[in-house]
Protein backbone atom coordinates (compact mmCIF):
# COMPACT_ATOMS: atom_id res chain seq x y z
CA UNK A 1 0.00 0.00 0.00
CA UNK A 2 0.99 3.34 -0.96
CA UNK A 3 2.44 6.14 1.34
CA UNK A 4 -0.42 8.71 1.72
CA UNK A 5 1.13 12.40 2.79
CA UNK A 6 -1.01 14.91 4.67
CA UNK A 7 0.98 17.87 2.81
CA UNK A 8 -0.34 18.79 -0.11
CA UNK A 9 2.07 19.33 -3.01
CA UNK A 10 3.00 23.13 -3.89
CA UNK A 11 1.70 25.02 -5.93
CA UNK A 12 3.23 26.23 -9.39
CA UNK A 13 1.86 30.31 -9.56
CA UNK A 14 3.94 30.85 -12.40
CA UNK A 15 1.21 28.66 -14.62
CA UNK A 16 -1.78 31.07 -12.88
CA UNK A 17 -2.38 34.52 -15.36
CA UNK A 18 -1.77 37.34 -12.83
CA UNK A 19 -1.81 41.11 -13.45
CA UNK A 20 -1.18 42.11 -17.14
CA UNK A 21 -0.41 38.44 -18.44
CA UNK A 22 -4.43 37.25 -17.17
CA UNK A 23 -7.04 37.34 -19.84
CA UNK A 24 -8.55 40.51 -19.30
CA UNK A 25 -5.11 42.57 -19.10
CA UNK A 26 -4.05 40.83 -22.30
CA UNK A 27 -7.51 42.26 -23.62
CA UNK A 28 -7.21 45.60 -21.87
CA UNK A 29 -3.71 46.13 -23.81
CA UNK A 30 -4.58 45.16 -27.37
CA UNK A 31 -8.23 46.93 -26.87
CA UNK A 32 -6.44 50.37 -26.39
CA UNK A 33 -4.75 49.75 -29.75
CA UNK A 34 -7.73 48.71 -31.50
CA UNK A 35 -9.55 51.95 -29.52
CA UNK A 36 -7.10 54.42 -30.85
CA UNK A 37 -6.93 53.34 -34.07
CA UNK A 38 -10.34 52.73 -35.41
CA UNK A 39 -10.95 56.03 -33.56
CA UNK A 40 -8.01 58.11 -35.26
CA UNK A 41 -9.56 56.13 -38.60
CA UNK A 42 -12.92 57.05 -38.64
CA UNK A 43 -12.71 60.37 -37.30
CA UNK A 44 -10.48 60.94 -40.51
CA UNK A 45 -13.35 59.65 -43.05
CA UNK A 46 -16.00 61.52 -41.30
CA UNK A 47 -14.02 64.84 -42.07
CA UNK A 48 -12.85 63.92 -45.14
CA UNK A 49 -15.68 62.43 -46.77
CA UNK A 50 -17.91 65.58 -45.24
CA UNK A 51 -15.82 67.68 -47.94
CA UNK A 52 -16.87 65.36 -50.62
CA UNK A 53 -20.05 65.88 -53.26
CA UNK A 54 -23.27 64.12 -51.45
CA UNK A 55 -25.85 65.40 -54.10
CA UNK A 56 -25.74 66.80 -57.65
CA UNK A 57 -28.95 68.60 -59.65
CA UNK A 58 -29.22 71.35 -61.95
CA UNK A 59 -31.04 74.72 -61.78
CA UNK A 60 -32.61 76.26 -65.27
CA UNK A 61 -31.43 79.67 -65.68
CA UNK A 62 -31.98 81.98 -68.91
CA UNK A 63 -33.68 79.02 -70.96
CA UNK A 64 -30.70 76.80 -69.56
CA UNK A 65 -29.31 74.89 -67.26
CA UNK A 66 -26.78 75.26 -64.91
CA UNK A 67 -25.25 72.36 -62.81
CA UNK A 68 -25.24 72.58 -59.23
CA UNK A 69 -23.74 70.48 -56.13
CA UNK A 70 -23.30 70.46 -52.45
CA UNK A 71 -20.79 69.10 -50.38
CA UNK A 72 -21.37 67.29 -46.99
CA UNK A 73 -20.84 70.10 -44.87
CA UNK A 74 -23.34 72.07 -47.03
CA UNK A 75 -25.99 69.09 -46.27
CA UNK A 76 -25.00 69.13 -42.91
CA UNK A 77 -22.37 69.98 -40.90
CA UNK A 78 -22.97 67.67 -37.88
CA UNK A 79 -21.02 64.21 -38.61
CA UNK A 80 -17.75 66.42 -38.94
CA UNK A 81 -18.86 68.12 -35.50
CA UNK A 82 -19.62 65.01 -34.16
CA UNK A 83 -16.04 63.51 -35.49
CA UNK A 84 -14.23 66.28 -33.86
CA UNK A 85 -15.58 65.62 -30.67
CA UNK A 86 -15.25 62.40 -30.67
CA UNK A 87 -11.29 62.80 -31.49
CA UNK A 88 -11.45 64.92 -28.36
CA UNK A 89 -12.99 62.49 -26.59
CA UNK A 90 -10.81 59.75 -27.71
CA UNK A 91 -7.99 62.01 -26.09
CA UNK A 92 -9.70 62.59 -22.67
CA UNK A 93 -10.31 58.96 -22.15
CA UNK A 94 -6.72 58.58 -21.15
CA UNK A 95 -6.83 61.72 -19.63
CA UNK A 96 -9.21 60.62 -16.69
CA UNK A 97 -9.85 57.91 -14.72
CA UNK A 98 -13.01 56.02 -12.95
CA UNK A 99 -16.49 57.48 -13.78
CA UNK A 100 -15.15 60.32 -15.23
CA UNK A 101 -13.38 57.68 -17.62
CA UNK A 102 -16.69 56.08 -18.24
CA UNK A 103 -18.87 59.04 -19.10
CA UNK A 104 -16.27 60.22 -21.60
CA UNK A 105 -16.17 57.08 -23.30
CA UNK A 106 -20.04 57.03 -23.51
CA UNK A 107 -19.30 60.55 -25.20
CA UNK A 108 -17.09 59.02 -27.64
CA UNK A 109 -19.46 56.27 -28.60
CA UNK A 110 -22.43 59.14 -28.75
CA UNK A 111 -20.65 61.35 -31.34
CA UNK A 112 -19.91 58.45 -33.06
CA UNK A 113 -23.41 57.41 -33.45
CA UNK A 114 -24.94 60.93 -33.65
CA UNK A 115 -22.66 61.10 -36.74
CA UNK A 116 -23.73 58.13 -38.17
CA UNK A 117 -27.45 58.56 -38.22
CA UNK A 118 -26.71 62.21 -39.19
CA UNK A 119 -25.42 61.33 -42.12
CA UNK A 120 -27.64 58.57 -43.34
CA UNK A 121 -30.77 60.93 -42.62
CA UNK A 122 -28.96 63.20 -45.02
CA UNK A 123 -27.69 61.17 -47.87
CA UNK A 124 -31.30 61.83 -49.39
CA UNK A 125 -31.21 65.56 -48.79
CA UNK A 126 -32.58 68.19 -51.43
CA UNK A 127 -32.80 71.42 -49.46
CA UNK A 128 -28.63 72.68 -49.52
CA UNK A 129 -29.65 72.12 -53.47
CA UNK A 130 -32.95 73.62 -53.87
CA UNK A 131 -30.87 76.70 -51.70
CA UNK A 132 -28.53 76.90 -54.19
CA UNK A 133 -30.56 76.96 -57.37
CA UNK A 134 -32.35 79.63 -55.31
CA UNK A 135 -30.17 81.46 -54.58
CA UNK A 136 -29.02 81.19 -58.62
CA UNK A 137 -31.62 82.48 -60.30
CA UNK A 138 -32.72 84.51 -57.63
CA UNK A 139 -35.94 83.10 -57.48
CA UNK A 140 -37.06 81.95 -53.44
CA UNK A 141 -39.37 79.30 -55.06
CA UNK A 142 -36.55 77.71 -57.83
CA UNK A 143 -36.03 74.39 -57.04
CA UNK A 144 -32.96 72.11 -58.24
CA UNK A 145 -33.73 69.78 -61.32
CA UNK A 146 -32.02 65.64 -62.47
CA UNK A 147 -30.68 65.66 -58.13
CA UNK A 148 -29.12 62.76 -57.68
CA UNK A 149 -26.76 61.42 -55.15
CA UNK A 150 -23.23 60.19 -54.32
CA UNK A 151 -22.01 57.51 -52.37
CA UNK A 152 -20.41 60.06 -49.57
CA UNK A 153 -23.22 59.87 -47.08
CA UNK A 154 -22.92 56.21 -46.06
CA UNK A 155 -19.06 56.28 -46.21
CA UNK A 156 -18.88 59.16 -43.70
CA UNK A 157 -21.67 56.53 -42.09
CA UNK A 158 -18.68 54.24 -41.99
CA UNK A 159 -16.23 56.20 -40.94
CA UNK A 160 -18.73 57.25 -37.77
CA UNK A 161 -19.05 53.49 -37.16
CA UNK A 162 -15.90 53.26 -36.44
CA UNK A 163 -16.10 55.95 -33.80
CA UNK A 164 -18.42 54.55 -32.33
CA UNK A 165 -17.29 50.43 -32.16
CA UNK A 166 -13.49 52.57 -30.32
CA UNK A 167 -16.06 54.28 -27.94
CA UNK A 168 -17.55 50.81 -26.68
CA UNK A 169 -14.37 49.49 -26.67
CA UNK A 170 -13.68 52.19 -24.22
CA UNK A 171 -16.68 51.56 -22.47
CA UNK A 172 -15.77 48.00 -22.13
CA UNK A 173 -12.12 47.88 -21.06
CA UNK A 174 -11.67 51.85 -20.67
CA UNK A 175 -11.03 50.48 -16.75
CA UNK A 176 -7.62 48.81 -17.64
CA UNK A 177 -6.40 51.48 -19.63
CA UNK A 178 -3.40 53.49 -18.61
CA UNK A 179 -3.64 56.92 -17.70
CA UNK A 180 -2.19 60.15 -18.79
CA UNK A 181 0.66 61.70 -16.42
CA UNK A 182 3.06 59.60 -13.67
CA UNK A 183 2.79 62.19 -11.24
CA UNK A 184 0.27 59.71 -9.22
CA UNK A 185 0.36 55.91 -8.58
CA UNK A 186 -2.32 54.20 -9.50
CA UNK A 187 -3.79 54.62 -5.76
CA UNK A 188 -4.29 57.98 -6.37
CA UNK A 189 -1.77 58.83 -3.57
CA UNK A 190 1.49 61.26 -4.53
CA UNK A 191 4.87 59.45 -5.15
CA UNK A 192 6.94 60.08 -2.01
CA UNK A 193 9.96 62.85 -2.53
CA UNK A 194 12.93 61.62 -2.36
CA UNK A 195 15.57 64.33 -0.66
CA UNK A 196 18.92 65.30 -3.04
CA UNK A 197 21.92 63.97 -1.28
CA UNK A 198 23.74 67.08 0.80
CA UNK A 199 27.25 67.45 0.42
CA UNK A 200 28.91 68.46 4.23
CA UNK A 201 32.02 69.94 2.28
CA UNK A 202 29.82 72.07 0.07
CA UNK A 203 28.04 74.65 1.63
CA UNK A 204 25.73 75.55 -1.08
CA UNK A 205 24.18 71.90 -1.05
CA UNK A 206 23.67 72.81 3.01
CA UNK A 207 21.93 76.72 2.20
CA UNK A 208 20.29 74.35 -0.65
CA UNK A 209 19.09 71.98 1.73
CA UNK A 210 17.91 74.18 4.09
CA UNK A 211 15.92 76.39 1.71
CA UNK A 212 14.18 73.16 0.87
CA UNK A 213 13.25 73.23 4.77
CA UNK A 214 15.60 69.61 5.77
CA UNK A 215 17.84 69.26 7.96
CA UNK A 216 21.62 68.76 6.06
CA UNK A 217 22.68 67.57 9.75
CA UNK A 218 20.90 64.57 9.73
Amino acid sequence: MGCVSAVPPPRNDTDAPTGADAPDGRGGRRSVAVALLLGALGATVVLLASGRVWARGTAAVGGGSLPLTADGRAVTGLPAALAIVGLAALVAVFAVRGRSRLLVSGLLALSGLGAALSAVLAADDRQALDAQAARTTADTAAQVGALSHTAWPYITAAGAALILVAGLLALRFGRSWPAMGGRYERDGSPRARKAAAVDPDRPEDLWKALDRGEDPTR
